[in-house]
């Protein structure tokens, strides 16, 4: 019995050696008007749509192969004696394999001044309505989305004589997942042309790409890949490079993405080191190098086997002095010529380079799974200017209080709640995080400071339940506290600042990060 196979395809990678080896192998190949022409002037013999249904394509190729002449043919079963009676009866061809890729929807959305009416004419309709037809009946047809897989269908018949049911189910499972994908994407693009991105829908259309597979997951028995958006937000970690070093890890990756969050909040030249999804030591300085000292010094314990971002170039000198360490991971926006051949020799430290431009994240979502479902919430991207915040107490803070009280709020937004940071106005001096009670990171945070023989400006995610951590704070000599406010101790955690002659400003912001 003759085999047909439809090929319709806007991306012709790949399509005339595969269109070929189907003529070889004895198919008839069936085709609409781009790729016809394409096929034809390599001297492939090919049956136009058009001649098969009887219609020609009309409403400018918005209608080519919606006809039952073309469905009857793919989704007929070939064991059931009734749909095989309604296709002889109708004179309807079987189609034995259908080779479909999507108008280049995502290619036209990024390109620049593109108008909306441009976008939705490269919304597929045809294209879709044959994949899953072809999906659903892979167990008669063979149904092809993919490029890559082009030479596992032609290797197949070469080996076999056939297609396997379970490479027909590989490709089915393919299809959807290609569709879904490319609906969710004209469902994102489409709901920020109608001004509903800010909204949450009431079916949430995700579509990620994997970007790789990853060794494992936050433990070796834990499998994980790493994906990214559709379309990533530029200046996010999806457009990373590596220049050296091993495969990142999942937990490299959690770790960056705490490190470079936290870094975007600072404009002069900024360290940030991370340990576990939280910081250990942020530090600023004059130059990079600078920076690093501040970052280092603010925990030299815990920054063993951290990972570094920074927001400038890494020169030669500051890279002679991390590579006196183990740190597992560095992102930078770039490296001199010197820097990188001083790390690059250690063989296993992971190189990063990304344009440290702040991160196009407008009604960003942030989606956390629970079991059975996603929790997804904006981004907090909010952080107030220190001449939006209240001082409640008798005294007024003084110019450095003001930013180190400031430098600490900038961190304290990114440690794991209840969070705590205490620093000067260049430098982390001591971090509590993920504490079940605030008064437990607040002495974390002052025993850390204390180590060091300097005293900084105390900030707090969320409001102080009690005076008693006011209390402990002082006790280590802290002379001015930053905090949210809101508590129903207010009053009496305001008293007992007023009665220990300390500086407390209220931002009216809570930062929680759980």
């Amino acid at each position: 019995m003759k085999k047909r196979a439809l090929l319709s395809v806007s991306d012709k990678t790949g399509l005339l050696p595969f269109a070929s080896a189907l003529s070889d192998l004895g198919f008839e190949l069936i085709a609409t008007g781009g790729t016809m022409n394409v096929l034809q002037e390599a001297g492939l013999s090919v049956t136009s749509v058009e001649s098969l249904t009887g219609f020609p394509e009309m409403l400018d190729g918005r209608v080519k192969t919606l006809h039952p002449k073309i469905h009857g043919g793919i989704l007929a079963k070939r064991t059931d004696d009734n749909h095989q009676k309604q296709v002889v009866d109708h004179q309807i061809p079987l189609i034995d394999l259908v080779c479909i890729n999507l108008y280049p929807f995502k290619d036209t959305i990024q390109k620049n001044g593109i108008k909306i009416e441009e976008a939705i004419e490269q919304i597929d309709i045809g294209g879709p309505a044959l994949l899953r037809s072809s999906a659903k009946n892979h167990q008669d047809v063979i149904v092809v989305v993919d490029p890559n897989d082009y030479k596992h269908v032609i290797s197949a018949y070469q080996q076999d004589g056939q297609v396997s049911l379970e490479l027909r189910q590989k490709f089915a499972v393919k299809v959807f997942q290609h569709t879904a994908s490319y609906d969710s994407l004209i469902a994102q693009y489409l709901s920020v042309q109608f001004n509903e991105q800010s909204k949450f829908p009431v079916q949430l259309p995700l579509s990620y790409n994997k970007k790789q597979d990853l060794s494992y997951g936050e433990n070796p028995h834990q499998r994980a890949a790493w994906y990214q958006e559709e379309l990533p937000h530029t200046g996010t970690l999806s457009h990373i490079k590596q220049l050296s070093g091993k495969e990142l890890s999942f937990n490299n990756l959690r770790d960056l993405d705490a490190a470079y969050q936290i870094i975007q909040e600072f404009q002069k030249p900024t360290f940030v080191a991370v340990k576990h999804s939280n910081p250990c030591g942020v530090g600023t300085g004059k130059t990079i190098g600078e920076a690093f000292q501040s970052a280092y010094e603010a925990d030299p314990v815990s920054i063993f086997g951290g990972i570094l971002c920074a927001n400038r170039e890494i020169d030669v000198n500051t890279a002679q002095m991390i590579s006196k360490l183990f740190v597992e991971v560095i992102l930078a926006p770039s490296f001199s010529t010197e820097a990188l051949d001083t790390l690059s020799k250690k063989k296993n430290l992971r190189l990063l380079t990304l344009e440290m431009n702040q991160a196009d994240t407008k009604n960003e979502w942030t989606i956390q799974s629970i079991s059975g479902g996603l929790l997804v919430q904006e981004r907090d991207q909010q952080l107030l200017e220190i001449d939006q915040w209240q001082c409640v107490t008798k005294r007024q803070p003084t110019k450095e209080e003001k930013e180190a009280m400031l430098f600490a709020w900038k961190v304290v937004k990114h440690v794991k709640s209840n969070a705590i940071v205490i620093a000067t106005d260049n430098q982390t001096l001591g971090i509590g995080a993920g504490q079940m009670n605030r008064v437990g990171s607040v002495a974390l945070a002052c025993e850390q400071m204390a180590k060091k023989n300097q005293i900084g400006a105390l900030a707090s995610d969320a409001f102080f339940p009690m005076p008693d951590s006011i209390e402990l704070a002082a006790s280590f000599g802290i002379q001015a506290i930053v905090q949210p406010g809101g508590s129903i101790k207010d009053e009496a955690v305001i008293q007992k600042a007023d009665e220990l002659g300390l500086v407390m400003m209220v931002t009216g912001e809570r930062h929680f990060w759980h």
